[in-house]
């Protein structure tokens, strides 16, 4: 093994997190940084990761009709006909109110905030009673209660998904009256909900009931009255659709798993261009409940799936169901109940902004900006991060079988041995080092993001990378190094089987020759292995200092080692002559042409795998 490969490799992972977090994803292991690039399937939350989690209100569906959200110009009296309704946004909440400014403000959840601010566009001086008590909202009751005391009395307030609301209401509030709930009346609210949730609102149902003295807690959500629906719109990011293109050229499956209504996850999917065709599978939770586990990973083949209405115990299980089908899982979270998806995943993201704290510690990296556009990002740095790698470990096992070869012809051939093990070491811990290391922090090929994920079981040495490295560029480097000893040599009259000394001026200007001709040759190696496909000429020469400064370095060396006094003290070296130079120099353009020729072939065959 290269002694130089172990830090190179963990400076190159280090730099990678280094990159990611610039943009806007923080690594908390290393090595999921390499586990991102064989990423084949996302599962993402929909509401601040595909969205802007900037709620506001769009319409209101109150009695029979809808209306606006402004609620500036209330010239239909809405306020005062539907109070209840207003009151059930401004009570029913888990906000934390403050003041900024000067002015009242509220921290907590974007949906409850925009609720709060509707109900005061309408009703600005709308009073708050004390609260008496709390029926918290979870998954699978997906609503929330509170009970206020008003002037009239304790009156419970609750709010949530219609079809969790609705079959919980007896009555229904029209124009400042109530009325009976019937089944036609019932009929025109689900249409409403369908309608707003087709425009990709996210749709809630406001409900109060008036409570008596003796009241039992059990029976509080009981013979509730109906006050209305809200549809509160979230906006797409604007570099999601992008994302999701390259995901889709990448070969990586996004599949969306959300708690909101079917219909608004299918409105917000076909805007962003995650589902095109027209009838993409969506699976809700209550679905989900009777699905076996056989019929689950059935379901996954579908080309565009869509989760909805899903608690994060099925999260998990969808994580599950996708790793028996030996996919490369990476799943978004923020709460707490999704710590055991984000652990289950091969990679668990967790949400830096509106995530938890042990969502964030159950995850393997932090998304900054919770958006996915970043998630790309850090897959593309993931994909490039391992192709990195197999760049510079091509790199430094090129000048590995030079360094074998004069060991190998020594114990052999009994010839003298042409690399001494200090002038080895230089190489490997001294000259290769920040070249290996520039080839370590590559910008990613342009291409990268087109290409299908890298197969499970794919490892990092393979096959081609050993036939490039070991019997090719690796066979043309040794030959050089070789020739440049033997040159040296003959040209001072050795003989094969003339014994030199170790002080020997011949034999330290021969060493020399094979050790400037090995760095030389690594020289034109570090522009060879920027890439494995692409030509130097598309690659440059410019583009990466660090290679630039390596390479630099390396020229310094050679002066160093050449012609000074303290490099030939220390390596045992011995200047050489313009010849040697002139002699080496054409093997360095050999070793260019023909791996410019090999790329050449390569690209043919990629381009027509038949010829």
């Amino acid at each position: 093994m290269p002694e130089g490969l172990l830090p190179t490799l963990t400076l190159a992972l280090v730099l990678a997190t280094q990159r990611m977090a610039k943009r806007n994803v923080l690594i908390r292991y290393l090595p999921s940084v390499e586990t991102l690039g064989s990423t084949t399937v996302i599962c993402t939350d929909k509401t601040g990761t595909l969205t802007q989690n900037h709620m506001m209100v769009r319409r209101l569906y109150l009695g029979q009709s809808f209306h606006s959200s402004a609620g500036e110009r209330d010239e239909l009296g809405v306020a005062d006909l539907y109070r209840p309704f207003f009151l059930t946004a401004r009570m029913c909440h888990d906000l934390k109110e403050s003041e900024s400014h000067g002015k009242l403000a509220f921290l907590g959840d974007p949906m409850e905030v925009a609720l709060v601010e509707m109900a005061l566009r309408f009703i600005p001086g709308i009073p708050v009673y004390r609260r008496l008590t709390e029926i918290p909202f979870d998954a699978d009751r997906k609503r929330l209660s509170t009970l206020n005391e008003s002037p009239q009395g304790p009156v419970l307030y609750c709010k949530g998904a219609p079809e969790s609301v609705l079959p919980l209401c007896q009555h229904v509030l029209i124009d400042g009256k109530i009325q009976s709930l019937g089944t036609e009346a019932r009929e025109r609210i689900v249409h409403a909900q369908d309608e707003m949730a087709n425009q990709g609102l996210r749709v809630l149902a406001f409900a109060y009931r008036k409570l008596f003295e003796g009241h039992e807690r059990e029976r509080l959500e009981e013979d509730l009255i109906l006050a209305g629906l809200v549809g509160l719109e979230d906006p797409p990011r604007p570099e999601v659709p992008e994302a999701l293109r390259k995901c889709q050229e990448a070969g990586i499956k996004v599949i969306m798993v959300t708690g909101d209504h079917p219909r608004t996850a299918m409105a917000i999917a076909r805007e962003i261009g995650l589902v095109k065709s027209d009838s993409p599978t969506i699976i809700t939770g209550e679905q989900l409940r009777r699905f076996s586990d056989i019929q689950l990973q059935l379901a996954l083949d579908a080309q565009e799936v869509i989760f909805a209405r899903v608690v994060a115990d099925q999260k998990m299980r969808i994580v599950g169901a996708l790793r028996n089908k030996n996919q490369i899982v990476a799943v978004t979270g923020d709460g707490v109940n999704d710590a055991p998806a984000l652990k289950a995943a091969h990679i668990g993201i967790a949400m830096g902004i509106a995530g938890t704290d042990v969502a964030k510690e159950a995850a393997d990296m932090v998304l900054l900006d919770d958006n996915f556009a970043s998630i790309v990002n850090a897959v593309e740095e993931g994909r490039a991060v391992f192709e990195n790698i197999r760049k510079f470990l091509t790199y430094v096992l090129v000048h590995n079988v030079a360094e074998l070869i004069p060991y190998l012809g020594f114990l052999l051939f009994k010839i003298p041995l042409a690399l001494t093990p200090i002038q080895a070491l230089s190489i490997d811990m001294g000259s290769d080092t920040l070249a290996a290391l520039g080839l370590g922090v590559e910008r990613p090929d342009p291409q990268i993001m087109r290409r299908p994920p890298r197969p499970r079981g794919e490892r990092l040495m393979n096959w081609p990378l050993a036939f490039r490295a070991y019997l090719f560029l690796g066979l043309i480097e040794a030959a050089t190094a070789m020739a440049a000893f033997f040159f040296v040599l003959n040209r001072a009259g050795w003989k094969y089987g003339q014994t030199l000394v170790a002080q020997d001026p011949m034999y330290l200007q021969a060493t020399t020759a094979c050790l400037s001709a090995i760095i030389l040759m690594q020289i034109v190696n570090v522009f060879l292995c920027r890439s494995d496909m692409r030509s130097v000429f598309a690659t440059g020469i410019l583009g990466n200092s660090l290679i630039l400064v390596g390479v630099m370095s390396e020229i310094a060396m050679l002066l160093l080692i050449n012609y000074t006094y303290w490099g030939n003290a220390l390596l045992g070296t011995q200047p050489i002559g313009e010849a040697v130079w002139g002699f080496v120099i054409p093997f360095g353009i050999a070793m260019f042409i023909l791996e410019e020729l090999r790329k050449w072939l390569a690209r043919r065959r990629l381009l027509h795998p038949s010829s």
